[in-house]
């Protein structure tokens, strides 16, 4: 597994591979919910982060359609996904910081998982 979390060309590039599966993204900011994180570039939502309903998977989700009406999405370890969310934040690049703190605390204990 590798993945990377850096500012690259005025955003956040966010990138997971594994064997099986691979997941990236570009973000200029992130709009969280208590369970979801909104990945918004130009104004437009491109993906987010959620937690599968009723299990501990956390799923990362693309818009692959240019209406938004399609999606690829795939579990990403809630690690990769707390690297995220810090970067986001240390980068002032979250809509609101409350809602970013109750996403970590719902969400994110375990992210050494």
């Amino acid at each position: 597994m590798t993945s990377i979390v850096t500012e690259r060309d005025g955003a956040v590039l966010a990138r997971y591979e594994d064997s099986d599966r691979v997941f990236e993204v570009t973000f200029d900011s992130i709009d969280p919910t208590d369970v979801t994180l909104r990945f918004r570039r130009d104004g437009e939502k491109v993906g987010s982060i959620y937690n599968d309903d009723g299990t501990s998977q956390t799923m990362a989700r693309l818009t692959t359609a240019r209406d938004g009406a399609d999606f690829i999405g795939v579990e990403v370890p809630k690690a990769f996904v707390a690297e995220i969310l810090q970067t986001a934040i240390d980068t002032d690049r979250v809509t609101d910081e409350n809602e970013a703190e109750g996403y970590r605390l719902r969400v994110l204990p375990s992210a050494d998982e």
